[in-house]
């Protein structure tokens, strides 16, 4: 039985909360095709298509600081374009499509942890009320 190590969520599965890009989208450097002078963008290899990067702020006021900002990878045949930001605003909300988690296991310092890699194959303006935030507890105070 083959298993695919990618596994498809939803946005409200990731970012309950929302997502804003905060970098440019960037193409991702093919470090064993590359060489000092020529630097060759990686392909997906489940599609073929070249992958971009981009660097996207969690909503989430819970989120752990090191985890505020995550980086997704986008496997499209050209540059996808990040959504307008928002009127009066330096934020740029932004939905991924086709999303999929990697677990993998990250031994940087000499301490295993378990991370996820992020993937997706396209990036758009957020739906109104495509993605409802999660309810906060209740302090148990009446309104």
């Amino acid at each position: 039985m083959a298993i695919n190590p990618r596994f498809k969520v939803s946005m409200v599965d990731v970012f309950p909360h929302g997502a804003y890009v905060v970098s440019e989208v960037e193409p991702v450097r093919d470090w064993d095709k590359s060489s000092a002078g020529r630097a060759v963008q990686a392909t997906d290899k489940e599609s073929g298509l070249l992958v971009w990067s981009v660097s996207v702020l969690d909503a989430d006021p819970d989120a752990r600081k090191d985890a505020k900002t995550v980086t997704v990878k986008i496997s499209a045949p050209h540059q996808p374009v990040p959504p307008e930001a928002m009127a009066g605003m330096p934020f740029r909300p932004v939905e991924f499509d086709g999303l999929t988690v990697t677990p993998y296991v990250n031994e940087n310092g000499g301490r295993a942890r378990i991370a996820y890699s992020l993937r997706a194959t396209g990036m758009r303006a957020p739906q109104m009320g495509s993605a409802k935030p999660a309810p906060r507890s209740n302090s148990g105070e009446a309104a």
